[in-house]
């Protein structure tokens, strides 16, 4: 078999398409989520063929450094190797893992990270971990790995739903009767309902976070049609009261972005807001529910109410780190320390204040250097 690696020749739509093609397509490595957060000309994307046949994609984040004169190459939630229908390849992770270190490290001369999208101790991880054994496996901390709760959405709508804790279920019956509506769509204009109601929110709360609800209504309209995120809005009577938004990508849907007003906490708007969305999923042929994260010291709120759908507790594996440059490594060695320094040890950057569950911010959004 003969193996194609090609760098920087798709466009947007190209990429759109592929993006298509595999299981563990996720929104951080859309085009937009890239071009929006880090800048358009800070991207770069690798696909690998096998034969003229895709077989692995990867969006690549380029930081450098000129007076310095290095750089990293930054690659979160990926590479994309899972193709739909087919068992995860180790020989193309493999393939995948050569063909990144080839370009970035040794021709580009970056330092290279990869945080992969995928959970320690699953059948998964280990063979990103063989495939990535010539790299360095970087030292674990809350700021480079993802900790969070994964719904599994196997079975009935009311076998998921007989598995959530008894008191979460009491709050969702309460919901139900409270008389609630629920909008659901992808267009911009609910996009906007929700950021009106999560600034307002955030007036009331003034709570500390990283999360730009405009800027993710930037990277929101410039997604292809069908990876828009799903917006969720609970209305009472006229007056929109809460809201979430939700990517769904692969086999998972992951919980971006929520808010809540006054009335919507006590009308358990949110409670109705992600029994809809897991019924949505499910419908949708989606396998799994990611909330987003969880910190139960730094947001012991968020995680009893993401605790209460009785997901799996898991965290992404340790980044892998691969460079040929003494100086390139010691600075951005550096720059580590820093950030962990100024985010007090290890802390999640946007956990400085404990925060309500529906303000958690999407993982992985946090700058480099």
């Amino acid at each position: 078999m003969r193996n194609l690696v090609e760098i920087d020749r798709v466009t947007s739509a190209e990429w759109a398409e592929l993006l298509e093609l595999f299981v563990d397509a996720n929104v951080y490595q859309t085009w937009s989520f890239g071009a929006i957060r880090w800048g358009e000309g800070n991207l770069s994307h690798v696909v690998l063929k096998r034969d003229g046949d895709v077989v692995g994609i990867a969006q690549v984040r380029i930081v450098r450094v000129p007076v310095v004169g290095c750089g990293i190459a930054y690659l979160r939630w990926g590479p994309l190797c899972h193709r739909r229908g087919r068992e995860l390849d180790s020989e193309v992770l493999r393939d995948m893992a050569q063909a990144l270190q080839t370009e970035y490290v040794e021709r580009r001369k970056l330092f290279l990270r990869v945080l992969p999208n995928a959970f320690e101790g699953s059948p998964r991880a280990e063979l990103f971990r063989t495939a990535f054994s010539g790299f360095k496996t970087e030292p674990a901390n809350k700021v480079n790995t993802y900790r969070t709760m994964v719904v599994d959405l196997s079975g009935t709508p009311d076998e998921v739903r007989r598995r959530f804790h008894q008191t979460w279920r009491s709050n969702l019956k309460r919901a139900e009767k409270n008389g609630l509506q629920i909008i659901d769509g992808t267009g911009i204009e609910e996009y906007q309902v929700f950021a009106t109601i999560y600034k307002e929110m955030w007036e009331r709360k003034r709570f500390d976070t990283s999360v730009d609800v405009d800027e993710f209504g930037r990277i929101h309209a410039g997604l292809s049609e069908t990876q828009r995120m799903r917006v969720l809005i609970c209305r009472q009577g006229d007056t929109p009261i809460a809201g979430i938004v939700c990517s769904a990508m692969g086999d998972t849907g992951i919980y971006v972005l929520g808010a809540t007003g006054d009335a919507g906490l006590r009308a358990r708007g949110a409670y109705l807001l992600h029994w809809v969305m897991v019924c949505w999923l499910k419908e949708h042929g989606f396998r799994y529910y990611d909330l987003a994260g969880i910190d139960p010291e730094f947001n012991p709120g968020g995680y009893q109410f993401k605790s209460g759908l009785s997901g799996n507790d898991v965290r992404h594996m340790a980044p892998f780190a691969a460079c040929n440059s003494l100086l390139g490594s010691a600075f951005v060695r550096t720059v580590d320390l820093v950030r962990l320094w100024r985010r007090g040890g290890d802390r999640h950057p946007a956990q400085s204040r404990p925060q309500p569950p529906e303000s958690k911010p999407l993982p992985g959004t946090e700058p480099v250097c």
